[in-house]
């Protein structure tokens, strides 16, 4: 049995995705998400993201599996591409929303123009055993002083169905983010682990964020990392409640909102999509020469690797004259023939 993909981006935080929703996704063995999540032998992603039948009366179930194999139990980035990957296998329109089963809750995301999606992504969790940490409760946040990599930080704890570890500072350009980013990240006060931010304020409206990701390392943008950063950094004083987060890979907007609800707001865009092999792992995606093996029509119309490029190449074609079409034939035969003779 062949095995489909699709590959998705967040503000640069990339994911392959998988449907399992009505047909069980074959058995892939070892330990898939490392193996095509891998930038060199694999596909290359910060995580794999399976489409799964409901179990508790939502409409879909999604799981996440991180770079290193490990489960998450959220995503924010990965929720707003799997809402786009369901929109897109089945033709959704504008304005559709999911109630999507995850292991930090049911969440609701909801289909916008272009590319953008919104999610509504539930309260904050900030007692420390629903985080969880070992810090101690606050008011309002569990927030104190951790020794880190032979530094004092001030660290606070935010819970979005997974943990978030949030740490305010005055530049992020002068910050040893390779060396505190994992120290943090495997700090005892997260028994489970934490994703790990970096804020620097510009203005009450206006955040800028680094991300060190629990089982992925730096990547270039955390959806629930921006809405933990909002609360945390609202409650402490610093930013209103409804801003701007500036990650690496581009801008979230963050409302949280008079219900207590954080309600996220960015990109998840379409990168390509593909095969892998009947047998064997993933180190390399099916291929198809169409041109051959598809001269008596599509032999995989479910799923053509093909489709996209041909769509782009008609569209294009469809755009020009047939003047235009014999303009571009005959400067692309002068540039062949120059480059032959070496000019």
């Amino acid at each position: 049995m062949t095995r489909s993909f699709r590959k998705y981006q967040g503000l640069g935080n990339d994911f392959i995705l998988m449907d399992g929703r009505t047909t069980p996704l074959p058995e892939m063995g070892g330990d898939p998400a490392k193996e095509l999540c891998d930038r060199r032998f694999g596909i290359g992603g910060d995580g794999l993201i399976l489409a799964l039948p409901p179990q508790q009366g939502g409409d879909v179930r999604m799981q996440i599996l991180n770079a290193d194999g490990s489960e998450a139990e959220m995503c924010g980035n990965g929720i707003r591409c799997f809402a786009r990957f369901l929109a897109d296998l089945d033709g959704s329109a504008s304005g559709t929303q999911w109630r999507v089963e995850t292991p930090a809750g049911l969440m609701i995301p909801r289909l916008l123009e272009v590319d953008q999606v919104t999610v509504d992504m539930g309260e904050p969790f900030l007692e420390p055993a629903s985080i969880p940490t070992n810090l101690a409760a606050g008011t309002p946040l569990p927030d104190g002083e951790l020794q880190v990599a032979g530094i004092s930080l001030q660290v606070a704890a935010v819970g979005m169905g997974n943990p978030h570890a949030v740490v305010q500072v005055d530049d992020l350009e002068s910050l040893d983010f390779e060396r505190l980013g994992p120290a943090l990240e495997q700090h005892p006060a997260f028994p489970a682990r934490t994703n790990v931010h970096f804020v620097q304020v510009h203005a009450p409206d206006q955040l800028q964020v680094r991300v060190w990701e629990r089982g992925a390392g730096p990547t270039l943008a955390c959806g629930t990392g921006a809405c933990a950063t909002v609360v945390a950094t609202h409650l402490r004083g610093a930013c209103a409640r409804q801003a701007t987060v500036q990650l690496p890979g581009g801008p979230l907007q963050i409302d949280w909102d008079s219900s207590n609800h954080i309600q996220m707001a960015g990109p998840a865009v379409f990168v390509f999509e593909g095969v892998l092999p009947a047998a064997g792992g993933s180190d390399a995606v099916e291929a198809i020469d169409c041109a051959s093996l598809c001269s008596d029509g599509c032999i995989r119309p479910e799923a053509c690797p093909s489709a996209a490029a041909r769509e782009q190449a008609m569209t294009f074609l469809d755009r020009l004259s047939l003047d235009d079409m014999v303009g571009l034939a005959n400067s692309s035969l002068e540039e062949r023939t120059r480059r032959r003779a070496g000019f």
